[in-house]
């Protein structure tokens, strides 16, 4: 009898026990939950917009390739490397374009005498010559008027016969004939340059000039030089490597500035109404741990398309319509390039 009321008095008091703590247990409050970016533009817990994003430079990245076909004589620098606009990143072989550049430039230097001839007229020794081929055949000219006065004395006296003052007359015709032709000669030689030669001399100077200029070009186009300031994220191509535009890729470098990052971010059409420039905002990676990387909205897109960040999420929906958002972190912010991060925006 008396057990049967100690067991009953202790079925009794475990019974208050156990009610004690439920009631202590339902009156504790629930930690807050942590938001978590599982799908794009997922609104998390406080009206935060949630999505993922990929970190890329303030840039965007820059594929550095040549304009020329070729092989790679040396491609100067290598992933990290800082490098400064105009910097050599590579060069092609150039001989080819080198002799192109020598022969046009020989070219031009013919060109330009022609011209300066043109202009200057002949050397004086021509003008020395032309004058006294001149004078010669003016003197030849003097000396056969007086032969064929004479001759036609002499026919008309009968000493001489018709032959042969024809012939002294026939000569005194070519030395006039001859003294025309060395007279113009002469003027030829002492006058300027008539303006059609001077117009086609000019053409010629022109066309070959052009030719040099293109001959130039292709020798620069045959260093690759840095476009910006930046960091070389990618070496594509090797010394040695045969570089070719018809090719799939002819990209030797990928250049970016990387001084400040951004984080693109798709966001879910649902959310896009509560979107604005300059809005707060962070990111957070895995590799990272807790830590947040802040910035703020500088870019919102004007069209909605599919995702082009994907989570490897199993349940992550590919077909969902996003407006992509850009963040631009901090300065001094330190993550790599094309990272998958999380990212929070603040309405």
């Amino acid at each position: 009898m008396t057990r049967t009321r100690w067991t009953m008095a202790g079925v009794a008091a475990v019974g208050v026990a156990s009610v004690v703590m439920l009631a202590r247990a339902g009156s504790a409050a629930p930690d807050p939950p942590r938001p978590e970016a599982q799908h794009a533009g997922a609104r998390a817990t406080g009206g935060i917009i949630a999505g993922p994003g990929r970190v890329e430079p303030v840039s965007e990245e820059v594929d550095v390739a040549f304009e020329l076909s070729g092989k790679l004589a040396l491609v100067e620098v290598e992933e990290g490397d800082r490098v400064r606009t105009g910097d050599v990143l590579a060069r092609l072989e150039s001989e080819e374009y080198e002799a192109r550049l020598r022969a046009a430039e020989a070219r031009l230097a013919v060109a330009e005498a022609e011209r300066l001839r043109l202009t200057n007229g002949a050397r004086p020794e021509e003008r020395r010559e032309a004058a006294a081929v001149s004078a010669q055949a003016d003197a030849a000219l003097v000396h056969a008027r007086l032969e064929v006065d004479r001759g036609r004395r002499l026919f008309e006296a009968g000493v001489i016969p018709r032959e042969q003052l024809d012939r002294v007359e026939r000569d005194w015709r070519v030395a006039g004939a001859r003294q025309a032709e060395t007279a113009e000669r002469l003027a030829a030689i002492d006058s300027d340059a008539r303006a059609d030669e001077l117009a086609r001399a000019d053409a010629g100077v022109r066309l070959a000039r052009a030719s040099v200029a293109e001959a130039r070009a292709l020798v620069r186009k045959t260093v690759l030089r840095a476009p910006i300031d930046g960091v070389v994220l990618r070496r594509h191509k090797q010394t040695g490597e045969s570089v070719s535009l018809e090719g799939p890729s002819s990209t030797v470098v990928t250049v970016a500035d990387t001084r400040t990052l951004r984080v693109r971010v798709d966001v879910d059409e649902r959310d896009v109404a509560a979107l604005g420039l300059g809005q707060p905002a962070w990111v957070t990676a895995r590799a990272y741990g807790e830590t947040r990387f802040p910035g703020r909205v500088v870019r919102i897109g004007q069209m909605l398309g599919r995702k082009t960040v994907h989570t490897d999420e199993p349940m992550e929906k590919v077909d969902t319509k996003v407006l992509e958002t850009l963040i631009e972190l901090e300065p001094g912010t330190k993550l790599p390039v094309g990272l998958r991060v999380d990212a929070f925006i603040e309405p």
